[in-house]
């Protein structure tokens, strides 16, 4: 398989692993899809990470694949790879990018896909589709220019440059740059962490944050309100409220 799921004590890892380069074939995407709907369904699992291993987090399609794809296969193609990269965004759990090596077109659009990333001091980034006199297909016109702002989004997207983690941290392309060794193991530190969270006050921020990104602030409120509200019938609002009262903050342990 070139993409695996593997779960223990709450943090599941969704492993890229199709050599040299976990180049995104239809295959990989097809599989990605599957996976991150899986993770969505499964009660054991409450934080992803998503890691391809070392020395590559994902270069990019399987352009050898794309090359031979006509105008009518790509119209048809083109909605079930965003399909696949949606299906990752939308897992209602905290979700984490450990990020080494070359992380490029799609693969620079799937990190983007998590809430966290970090970066080893040897990853690469970028958005490269300009140079093949294309632009990226798998959400990286949409979230790229959400988490950094439109001009250093059309900056990527535009040159096609990569950047290295240090320029990347600064763009806030990632959000921590760690020695390449460290990159996996504190990604699934801080994905460890959240799962002993309260799960479905974590989904209802996570909701919140990305629903109001994509629309206005007034609709944005709405579903903070309704989550908010909706919160106090939880066992998770019951359990935080009462450790907090009897034992002070940050003390409470969630079912």
């Amino acid at each position: 398989m070139t993409v695996t799921l593997e779960a223990a004590e709450g943090v599941a890892t969704l492993r890229l692993d199709r050599p040299p380069m976990n180049a995104l074939d239809v295959a990989t995407q097809d599989r990605l899809k599957e996976l991150a709907e899986e993770a969505t369904r499964r009660e054991d699992v409450r934080a992803v990470v998503i890691y391809g291993g070392e020395k590559v987090f994902a270069a990019g399609a399987d352009i050898k694949e794309m090359q031979v794809m006509d105008h009518a296969a790509m119209v048809t193609r083109a909605r079930a790879l965003q399909d696949s990269f949606t299906a990752v965004a939308r897992i209602p759990k905290p979700v984490v990018a450990a990020v080494t090596g070359y992380a490029l077109g799609g693969g620079c659009e799937l990190a983007l896909c998590a809430d966290f990333r970090i970066a080893g001091e040897n990853a690469k980034l970028g958005q490269p589709e300009i140079l093949l006199g294309l632009i990226p297909g798998a959400g990286g016109t949409q979230r790229l220019s959400r988490l950094v702002g439109p001009s250093r989004a059309k900056d990527l997207i535009f040159t096609g440059r990569q950047v290295g983690a240090e320029e990347a941290l600064t763009l806030g392309l990632v959000d921590r740059v760690v020695p390449a060794g460290e990159v996996y193991e504190q990604a699934h530190a801080w994905a460890a962490r959240l799962a002993k969270g309260p799960a479905i006050a974590l989904r209802a921020a996570k909701e919140a944050v990305d629903t109001g990104l994509e629309t206005d602030i007034e609709t944005g409120l709405a579903v903070e309100r309704n989550w908010f509200a909706g919160l106090f019938a939880t066992a998770d609002r019951e359990i935080g409220m009462r450790s907090f009262v009897e034992e002070g903050p940050g003390k409470a342990k969630f079912l």
